[in-house]
């Protein structure tokens, strides 16, 4: 259970930390500065219980700390995930060039499946030709 709980905690800060784009939607969000995510997240460890009752800011804060916390996490995972896709993508197309110059399995000297008795009995017989048969056949020399 713990080694999930660490995976998930880094796997987080990982994803608000990538780049993210600019979108009119990460423009609505609330623009906090790094000073007062410190201050919220300190308050909050130091008084878990009755947090937004006795700090009403620091929760407010806190809250859209996590809210954009989360919208980059999101915006991340997108980004990873878009990365991804276009690796695949561009792998598969690699893929399909390459098949589409490869040269075609039947030649058509060899007979298919089916063809067999046509294919036979249409093939020519006695291709050689005279000049062919008038040489005279010498076998390989063998050495003394």
């Amino acid at each position: 259970m713990r080694f999930l709980l660490r995976i998930t905690f880094w796997l987080g800060l990982v994803l608000v930390l990538l780049p993210r784009d600019k979108t009119p939607e990460s423009e609505k969000l609330p623009q906090i500065g790094a000073a007062d995510a410190v201050q919220a997240a300190t308050a909050a460890v130091s008084d878990m219980t009755q947090f937004c009752k006795r700090q009403p800011a620091a929760c407010e804060v806190g809250g859209q700390a996590a809210s954009i916390i989360g919208q980059r996490a999101q915006d991340g995972a997108k980004k990873i995930y878009q990365i991804i896709n276009d690796k695949k993508e561009q792998i598969t197309n690699e893929k399909n060039e390459k098949s589409d110059k490869k040269a075609p399995d039947h030649t058509g000297s060899i007979t298919l499946a089916g063809e067999g008795d046509t294919a036979a009995s249409e093939a020519p017989r006695d291709t050689l030709t005279q000049d062919d048969l008038a040489l005279e056949w010498r076998g390989p020399r063998l050495a003394n």
